[in-house]
C-alpha cells in the first residue's frame, strides 16, 4: 500500500472511543499511531462504520472528527478532519445540548399527538 501520509506519524498504544453516530452509540477502540493529521485505529471486531466518526483519545485530551481512508479488516485509516475540543468534556457538552433540544422537540410532539398542546 502506497503511504501517502502528509505528515510523520508516532507509533502509540492509547485507549480511545469513537462516536459512531449521533445517537451517543460508541466503540471502544486502540490507537495504534497517530500523527498531525490522522490515525490508524483498531477496533476489536470488523464492525460496520460510518465514514465520518468523532475519536476521542483521554490521554491526549483530544477529541476529533475523522473521515475514514482506508480499512483493512478491524484497522482503518482515519484522517482528521477538525480538532473538535480542547478535552473530551466538551465534547460531551456540545451532544447533551443536543440531546436536550431533541428531547424538548419530542415532547412537543407527544404534547400535540394527545391533543394537550
Amino acid at each position: 500500500m502506497q503511504d501517502r501520509r502528509q505528515g510523520p506519524r508516532d507509533k502509540v498504544l492509547y485507549g480511545g472511543v469513537a462516536a459512531i453516530n449521533e445517537r451517543g452509540s460508541t466503540m471502544d477502540c486502540l490507537v495504534r499511531n497517530i500523527g498531525e493529521g490522522g490515525a490508524c485505529v483498531e477496533f476489536e471486531t470488523a464492525a460496520k462504520l460510518p465514514e465520518e466518526m468523532n475519536l476521542t483519545i483521554a490521554r491526549r485530551g483530544r477529541s476529533y472528527l475523522t473521515r475514514m481512508i482506508w480499512r483493512q479488516a478491524n484497522k482503518v485509516g482515519l484522517a482528521f478532519r477538525i480538532m473538535t475540543s480542547d478535552t473530551p468534556v466538551s465534547d460531551l457538552d456540545e451532544r447533551l445540548r443536543r440531546s436536550e433540544i431533541k428531547k424538548r422537540q419530542l415532547q412537543r410532539r407527544i404534547k400535540e399527538l394527545l391533543g394537550e398542546g
